[in-house]
């Protein structure tokens, strides 16, 4: 063989690797990016934020983009393009500031990746999502007058939007209470002032959100009262206590050197997750009123320690530990049994932490009764009970010196003062009325 039909052989040889690598590398990915859309579909807000994400694990993205368009008007909120292919893009964008009228509108999107196919173009994924564009806020219009909330107490309010709400509810400085609408189309909302702010920072307004994502806030006339002046006690600690309390709590807070040690962070780190728990529970309410009337206080039974009570405990003369009492606790015989203060359904039976044995019950639009320190529970998650059905006996479970019953009542997880929901004429004044109302409604 001559040298001339070597070279040729030896560059067919070449040409048909290059050829073979080429289409290896052509091949080699096939797939189109995936794209995805947040919301995927209808009314939208302008404010409202968009996020959308593309994934190409193969040989990466190139570009990202979205375009949105309106008879005829067109805006590129996102255009993103990569030297190094990306595995995965993400851009949030909203259509404030566009210029787009209120109606239809098309959101395309559009990944390539950093293949070779299509001449270089990679493979390409598009997608239209079609959205209405809604840039009014909702309309609240506020149904009840008189709003008198106690500090540590609760209140309600009735109110109608012009539209479905995403949410709406009642703002307290940083917290919020929702709102439920009831079948007649009135929304009811039981709000709270909490027992740790001042008079003058309460000021409730509420808030709606349409499902556009358009926001509007309207206040409400409401009035203020420092009724209860809650206590301030010094607890001292002895060591029988610890020693005959801490023991239940080895599993919850093994690393303690000591049973005090142990005490304070049952005290702090334990009560916190408690109250998180509870307050967790706030999802799983009823968006009607299950109750009807005044709750039922245990009967024959005198109160050891009231609601909000500010405790500071002491070990050999020092200061150790603090809490906050958020319930009442009450005491009877030994192993008494606890009646359930009002109708609702059982949304906790079991062990809590502080609170030992515990159930509580879920009355509706938020509003729960808490029933801790049990010596035995008569009653399962799920359950349906009535008002002075019995839900288990007392107990001296959890963190409790002596067998008593510690009542507590809670608005969307966060507790109130009990006293009012044992009062028939608070109960009237300030719910009756309202709740008529929200039935009476067409």
């Amino acid at each position: 063989m001559n040298s001339r039909k070597v070279l040729l052989t030896i560059g067919l040889i070449v040409l048909g690797l290059a050829l073979a690598a080429g289409l290896a590398l052509y091949f080699k990915d096939t797939e189109e990016p995936v794209l995805v859309l947040t919301p995927a579909a209808g009314p939208i807000g302008p404010t409202a934020p968009f996020t959308v994400t593309a994934d190409d694990p193969g040989s990466g993205l190139r570009s990202l983009s979205v375009i949105v368009t309106q008879q005829g008007k067109a805006a590129t909120p996102v255009q993103l393009s990569y030297a190094t292919p990306e595995a995965h893009a993400e851009a949030t964008f909203t259509l404030e500031g566009h210029g787009f009228a209120e109606g239809p509108l098309t959101v395309a999107v559009r990944a390539a990746d950093a293949s070779i196919r299509g001449f270089g173009q990679g493979n390409v994924r598009t997608a239209s999502f079609e959205f209405t564009l809604d840039t009014r806020a909702p309309v609240i219009s506020v149904l009840s007058t008189a709003h008198n909330v106690n500090r540590g107490g609760a209140g309600l309010v009735a109110y109608s939007l012009n539209e479905d709400a995403k949410e709406s509810g009642v703002a307290v400085g940083e917290r919020f209470f929702p709102g439920y609408k009831q079948p007649s189309g009135v929304y009811l909302c039981l709000f709270a002032f909490p027992w740790d702010m001042d008079i003058p920072d309460f000021k409730p307004q509420i808030k709606a959100t349409d499902l556009a994502g358009n926001s509007r806030v309207s206040g409400f006339i409401f009035h203020p009262v420092d009724r209860w002046k809650f206590k301030t006690d010094t607890l001292t600690l002895p060591q029988s206590f610890l020693d005959a309390k801490m023991p239940e709590f080895e599993t919850l807070v093994p690393q303690a050197t000591d049973q005090l040690e142990r005490f304070v962070k049952v005290n702090t780190e334990v009560r916190e997750a408690n109250a998180k728990e509870f307050y967790e529970l706030r999802s799983k309410t009823n968006p009607v009123p299950l109750w009807s009337g005044p709750f039922l206080r245990m009967p024959n039974t005198a109160p050891r320690a009231g609601f909000a009570d500010a405790r500071t405990y002491l070990f050999d003369g020092q200061d150790v530990s603090h809490s906050v009492h958020l319930g009442l606790d009450l005491a009877s015989t030994v192993a008494d049994e606890v009646p359930a203060a009002a109708d609702g359904k059982v949304v906790k039976a079991g062990y809590v932490g502080i609170y030992g044995n515990t159930v509580v019950l879920d009355h509706g639009l938020g509003l729960m009764t808490l029933y801790a320190h049990l010596s035995a529970i008569g009653v399962d998650e799920g359950q349906m009970v009535f008002r002075g059905n019995p839900l288990g006996r007392t107990g001296t479970t959890g963190l409790a010196g002596g067998d008593h019953l510690h009542f507590g009542v809670m608005v969307s997880g966060l507790p109130v003062q009990p006293i009012e929901w044992w009062d028939d004429h608070w109960m009237k004044d300030n719910l009756a009325d309202k709740l008529a109302l929200a039935k009476a409604a067409k």
